[in-house]
């Protein structure tokens, strides 16, 4: 069975010729305002996942490997070590800046 059908977008019909005759669907502004977000929501995820796919591939081709050095620490200019507990036996220090405001 084949059926032909003349949509009116102005209207929000849809006409449909059927074994009976013609018969008409309708909705509301509302309703078709309500699938319109709906349809944007959705299309606006598409692009995001496919837009995040691309970031991830990009992120894991520039991380390091686990198990490879990224380097040895340096001290920045202007810090001196303060021990953290003058009378602990450890001898644990701490390295503060030297060029810090008063502030």
């Amino acid at each position: 069975m084949k059926f032909m059908a003349v949509p009116n977008y102005t209207y929000l019909k849809l006409k449909i010729l059927g074994p009976d005759g013609v018969f008409t669907i309708g909705t509301s502004f509302q309703r078709a305002y309500e699938c319109e977000v709906k349809c944007c929501d959705h299309a606006a995820a598409i692009v995001a996942s496919g837009e995040l796919a691309t970031i991830k591939k990009e992120v894991t081709e520039e991380a390091p490997g686990p198990k490879k050095s990224t380097g040895s620490f340096e001290p920045v200019e202007g810090s001196k070590e303060v021990l953290i507990d003058p009378g602990s036996p450890e001898g644990k220090v701490m390295r503060i800046g030297t060029t810090l405001s008063s502030k």
